[in-house]
């Protein structure tokens, strides 16, 4: 267990201080001029003191609570700063996947220990915590640590550096030159162009990433992996080539990837958690993370400040930038960056920026309104998409464009 984030801001703290913000002009999203940094716990506030209306988030929590949405185990609201609500939903899932726990399967290869997605002491809760795992928010949490070393100049690669670089070609199957011009980017944006099936459910003995959890060395199932498109061309979603996010950083840097995030990333930010490793010992920078809610909003905070926080770049402008600008069509009318997922906007120019997980991890980020909204669960078998209808509940709720902080 890593260092535990204490303590709280008072709000009248804040208020004393005068926080006023301002409308970024180059970026299009709120800066602050003087900003609140919940380094040691967020400012709790109400919706109506940050423009936001309390009935429409709560209309939202109902009907969270009472099972419409499935399996969620919380959302929570921030804005300007501030946390203005938080909601848990308890379920038992010792008793909801009890007969899939000890049930040999795709996503029970292993019947036990932390790859046994219906084991209740790993899933969705560390060991009884409130750690919550992330899946595939990690990805995106990975991407934001190679900007951290970027941007210290620990990790020195351009993005267009070969993939196979960092491999004895000699030990890699099926290489091609269509391999041989992967480069790092395509790694960040599912474009490598390798044979990769995970449009099937996780309950599917034919996908993938299960195939790849099952097996002892990740990295080398997936660099093995044939050729299917010319990279840069297509995406494809694929967990195996984010693994390999953990082995090109200690191959670059000389550092563990995890190790580096708590001193550079976690810890600078207030934020316990939790990562699995691979049963070679490598970082699941695929799936393995576990965050609390309220620290996995951290990240999109750091993001809609261009990389800042407290005052310190933690990760450049430009990455932010860069992570967050479509750089290919993805599924579901959505973009994709640097591990970020990008929807477009109905209501005008723009994208919400996410970080998605197997399960219904979600961290949504609305830059023009300095928006957070986070939620969690754990509804496995189905894990229906309903990013869309989530951001159409909670838009309506917005009242003030501008952020400010009133005593409301």
């Amino acid at each position: 267990m890593k260092r535990k984030a204490t303590g709280l801001v008072l709000v009248s703290c804040v208020l004393a201080a005068g926080v006023t913000f301002l409308r970024a002009q180059n970026s299009g999203h709120i800066a602050s001029s003087t900003s609140v940094w919940p380094t040691h716990g967020w400012t709790k506030g109400t919706p109506a003191g940050v423009g936001l209306d309390k009935k429409v988030l709560a209309g939202l929590d109902a009907d969270l609570a009472s099972g419409k949405f499935a399996l969620v185990d919380s959302f929570a609201v921030f804005r300007c700063g501030v946390d203005v609500f938080e909601r848990r939903y308890v379920h038992d899932y010792g008793t909801i996947y009890a007969k899939e726990a000890k049930t040999r399967g795709p996503l029970n290869a292993r019947l036990t220990g932390p790859y046994n997605y219906f084991d209740p002491t790993w899933h969705p809760y560390y060991h009884g915590t409130d750690l919550h795992t992330m899946q595939s928010v990690s990805k995106t949490v990975s991407s934001v640590i190679v900007g951290i070393a970027v941007t210290r100049g620990d990790f020195k690669a351009g993005l267009d550096t070969p993939l196979l670089k960092y491999f004895d070609l000699a030990k890699v199957k099926n290489v091609d030159d269509r391999k041989r011009r992967i480069t790092l980017r395509h790694v960040l944006t599912m474009s490598t162009g390798l044979d990769w099936n995970e449009e099937v459910a996780y309950d599917d003995p034919k996908n993938d990433a299960d195939l790849m959890e099952a097996t002892d060395d990740w990295v080398q199932y997936v660099i093995d992996r044939p050729m299917a498109q010319e990279p840069g061309k297509v995406f494809n979603y694929s967990s195996g080539v984010s693994e390999l996010l953990a082995y090109i950083f200690q191959k670059e840097t000389g550092q563990d990837i995890e190790q580096y995030g708590e001193k550079y990333l976690f810890t600078p930010l207030g934020m316990d958690h939790y990562w699995k490793r691979s049963p070679l010992g490598v970082v699941d920078t695929e799936g393995g993370l576990f965050l609390r809610t309220t620290d996995l909003a951290k990240i999109g905070y750091v993001y809609l400040h261009d990389g800042m926080w407290d005052g310190k770049q933690i990760v450049s402008k430009d990455w932010v930038k860069q992570s967050v600008a479509p750089f290919i069509d993805a599924e579901e009318g959505f973009k994709y960056g640097y591990k970020w997922w990008l929807l477009p906007r109905t209501d005008k120019k723009g994208f919400i920026w996410m970080a998605r997980g197997f399960g219904g991890q979600r961290l949504m980020v609305f830059p023009e309104e300095e928006l957070l909204a986070v939620f969690t669960g754990w509804d496995i078998l189905k894990d229906p998409s309903r990013d869309r209808e989530l951001v159409n509940r909670i838009l309506p709720a917005v009242q003030a464009q501008a952020c400010s902080i009133t005593s409301k």
